[in-house]
């Protein structure tokens, strides 16, 4: 299975182009460091400038967040989820880091495949 990453959109000459790869591409937003065994929020957002459709055929299936090789959580999503109108999916997870962390995101559109998110490096003191 083809994954598809995030390239800097500034660099690239079509807007269809730009479009397509940023309504796609998962984003990490978190702190830089954490708290060993204190909860610490991790928001996932696909899309900076484009919003991504949310019809029948062509949605946000799943969100999936990664420690190194280790899925840490999951959420899934039906045709609908945003009201059939095009917007940002948007994931909180909620975890309890031991050690330090490497997060990336996944998400899986039903129509262009799986798209992988840059790393994350967040240090847990």
């Amino acid at each position: 299975m083809k994954i598809n990453r995030y390239v800097d959109i500034s660099t690239l000459e079509r807007e269809a182009k730009k479009d397509y790869i940023d309504r796609h591409s998962p984003f990490i937003h978190c702190g830089n460091s954490a708290k060993e065994g204190e909860k610490f929020t991790v928001k996932v957002k696909l899309g900076d400038e484009y919003v991504h459709p949310d019809d029948f055929d062509h949605y946000i299936a799943y969100v999936q967040l990664w420690n190194r090789e280790t899925m840490l959580a999951q959420a899934t999503f039906t045709p609908g989820t945003l009201g059939n109108k095009p917007g940002h999916v948007e994931v909180d997870f909620n975890i309890v880091p031991t050690k330090d962390l490497k997060l990336t995101a996944t998400a899986y559109c039903t129509k262009h495949g799986l798209w992988h998110s840059n790393e994350k490096e967040v240090a847990v003191s």
